[in-house]
């Protein structure tokens, strides 16, 4: 990896699009051995990862990680986070491609501007639930239609696969202290802000800049994954709660519901479709976007463009 290869075109970064989704890691030291990034076990052997295949690699509590890792990491454009147990918490991650200044300044403008603002909110919520948000609605308000609409879907969820549910209700700092509806839906959502926080640092955008979520450090990140949760990782979250309430579960529910997520991504095609959403909730802000200049680093994957401008890929 020290250069190219005599006679060959220097490697360039799978598009994210193309690439697997996640891989979680716990009790296992990642590191760069005889060329190949791999997971080495207490016993010492040895675990193969595709560093470059994949969207993002998840560090749960017992990982560690080497210098030599994280730098083949970021050279192939695979984003690092070290999250707590379940993946409940993301503690901090690595940027695989850099923010650009104009995109940020693009994102920072909408984000200070109330109808700009506004403008996103009401087209999040259309992409989300399908229909035209309620007019003269302010933010706050929005945020609370959409609060009880996911809670409606949650309990259908719940009564359709007969699981026991009240409420969602989980504590961070004490995962097994949470049921198991509530662990397998954190679980569910933690591998989808995973993969959307990879997506929101590849297109060169901030995290922490949101705006229907905003106070937090990845509220842009939340913005971006509710587009697709109840769709892809809900329901996944829900079936699995459903079989182990039934006794018809061969593993814990927690890996349970990775290995179903990243199932739903594959199916879905959810890869392909975040990036495109990104720009497509921004440009409803209606403002202009930035020249960039002319010595900005490039975006992690540049995304080739096809059709209209309503396009959503």
């Amino acid at each position: 990896m020290s250069g190219a290869l005599p006679g060959l075109p220097p490697p360039r970064p799978i598009p994210l699009k193309d690439r697997a989704s996640l891989v979680f890691v716990e009790h296992a030291r990642l590191d760069v051995i005889d060329g190949a990034f791999v997971a080495v076990n207490a016993d010492g052997t040895r675990t193969q990862i595709p560093v470059g295949g994949l969207a993002g690699i998840m560090l749960e509590p017992g990982a560690r990680i080497s210098h030599a890792a994280v730098a083949l990491a970021a050279r192939v454009g695979t984003l690092i986070t070290w999250v707590g147990e379940g993946g409940v918490r993301l503690y901090s991650a690595g940027q695989p491609g850099g923010a650009r200044s104009d995109r940020l300044l693009w994102q920072a403008a909408i984000a200070l501007d109330d109808s700009a603002r506004l403008r996103v909110v009401r087209k999040m919520y259309e992409m989300r639930f399908g229909d035209e948000a309620p007019a003269r609605r302010s933010i706050d308000q929005l945020r609370g239609i959409e609060g009880v609409r996911v809670r409606e879907t949650y309990a259908l969820l719940a009564r359709q696969h007969g699981v026991d549910w009240k409420r969602r209700s989980y504590d961070p700092k004490d995962w097994e202290a949470g049921d198991i509806p509530n662990r397998c839906l954190s679980a569910a959502t933690a591998c989808l802000h995973g993969l959307s926080e990879a997506a929101v640092l590849a297109a060169g955008y901030a995290p922490a800049i949101g705006f229907l979520h905003s106070g937090k450090p990845r509220s842009f990140v939340y913005d971006i994954a509710d587009l697709f949760k109840l769709d892809t990782v809900v329901p996944e979250a829900f079936r699995i709660a459903g079989l182990a309430a039934k006794g018809k579960l061969d593993m814990h529910p927690d890996r349970a519901v990775r290995l179903a997520c990243r199932d739903s991504f594959r199916k879905t095609g959810l890869l392909n479709r975040i990036i495109p959403a990104i720009e497509e909730v921004l440009s409803a802000g209606d403002l202009p976007r930035p020249d960039p200049p002319a010595e900005a680093q490039p975006v992690a994957f540049e995304e080739s463009s096809s059709g209209d401008r309503g396009h959503r890929g």
